[in-house]
């Protein structure tokens, strides 16, 4: 998990659908693998052959492990596509470019508060002060909660964080972790039963209000949207804007290109995003025999979409897939998934990401990081940091 991509480039000549045989136990589950882009992508893009329906994780008993009812991305059409269409009315173009001058002040005034840090000896934590504090302060203010409620966001943010780390196993599901998650689901359900009696002008009244051809979400759809949104949406985009300025510092001549022209920055964050994707890998389960690349997988297995393999194919990406580069052309990498599945949140995601990495070159143009004393969340599903140090944060010259 630390550097998984000579694993992936193994698997991708050898053994492109590999099959890991379990023993039954916790430690070792029973499942396939799928690392070539063509076979990922057609594996997402079929969800009659590749159910999503018994759960995102290589544990055949997750559902019941967490024991939460199926959210939006444990459902296949034709109920995905209905919860979908509804979710949808209120994840609004407009709501995301309205968001845009917020997430601005805000990245202004945490560099703002970083500005010199460093020249006082103190490490700066780029990924748990920058990175990680965007996403959060976004949908805290999605959500509209209230500021005596926000400082109870973060730490709930941190449990589910915890809990992917832990590959949701049952002995990841203890402790403060598995109370934080309850709090915060008790708290989203009392707030979901205020916002349809009185809804406002956030993103839960919202989804209260959504309606297509006289369908409506209950409340469990909306709690489980929260939940999803939570936990996929806000570690994962954090890392994305950590993973880009970590990219960019290991790439100078990738890194001068950007601080010469800004407008390169959304073709950076998609490269850089395929480069080291913040989502590595879910599984899908087969609903009927399959036979791909020599092989052939039962019915009812749990088959791993390899994402952050699929993403440096040079079948798909050419001989240079395994080399960053800003200004490639193709943008058809699986960082936000394909299919029925593509990522509802991905808007939000680039939007948050490209004002980050603009303002943080704007404001600190010298920033560096040290890789070397980095440290890496090891999930086995996720790909990112729990810290990330950096300098070059100089004060502002008087």
């Amino acid at each position: 998990m630390a550097d998984p991509y000579p694993a992936y480039r193994w698997l991708r000549e050898t053994d492109p659908v590999h099959h890991h045989r379990g023993d039954g136990t916790e430690a070792h589950p029973d499942f396939w693998a799928l690392s070539r882009y063509a076979d990922v992508d057609a594996a997402v893009c079929d969800p009659e052959a590749f159910s999503s329906a018994s759960g995102l994780t290589f544990y055949r008993d997750e559902i019941e492990t967490l024991g939460l009812a199926p959210t939006i991305v444990m459902m296949d059409p034709p109920e995905h596509t209905a919860k979908r269409r509804l979710l949808a009315k209120a994840f609004s173009p407009r709501r995301v470019a309205e968001t845009e001058p917020l997430i601005r002040d805000f990245a202004r005034g945490r560099l703002a508060e970083l500005a010199g840090k460093d020249d006082d000896d103190e490490v700066v934590d780029l990924h748990r002060e920058f990175s990680a504090q965007i996403p959060t302060h976004l949908l805290a203010h999605l959500f509209d909660l209230p500021a005596a409620d926000r400082p109870r966001f973060g730490p709930w943010v941190s449990a589910l964080t915890t809990l992917q780390e832990e590959g949701f196993r049952p002995a990841g599901l203890e402790g403060g972790a598995v109370t934080a998650v309850a709090e915060m689901f008790g708290y989203f359900g009392e707030l979901i039963t205020e916002r349809r009696a009185a809804p406002g002008g956030d993103l839960i009244s919202a989804l209260t209000q959504a309606e297509v051809d006289g369908e409506r979400l209950d409340d469990w759809d909306i709690l489980g949207f929260c939940f999803v949104i939570v936990a996929g949406g806000n570690d994962t985009t954090g890392n994305l804007i950590s993973h880009t300025v970590s990219l960019l510092d290991a790439h100078p001549r990738q890194r001068e290109l950007v601080l010469a022209d800004p407008g390169l920055i959304p073709g950076a964050l998609t490269e850089c995003l395929r480069f080291e994707s913040s989502v590595q890998a879910l599984a899908r389960t087969t609903t009927r025999e399959v036979t791909g690349g020599g092989e052939t997988i039962p019915a009812g297995e749990k088959v791993m979409m390899l994402y952050g393999s699929a993403n440096r194919d040079e079948r798909e990406f050419g001989p240079t897939a395994e080399v960053l580069d800003i200004r490639r052309e193709t943008t058809g990498h699986l960082g936000f998934a394909r299919g029925p599945h593509f990522c509802i949140g991905s808007h939000f995601a680039r939007l948050q990401a490209r004002i980050a990495v603009e303002e943080l070159y704007s404001a600190h143009p010298a920033v560096t990081v040290d890789g070397g004393g980095a440290v890496r969340a090891l999930s086995p599903f996720t790909r990112g940091f729990h810290s990330l140090p950096a300098t070059g944060f100089a004060a502002p010259r008087r």
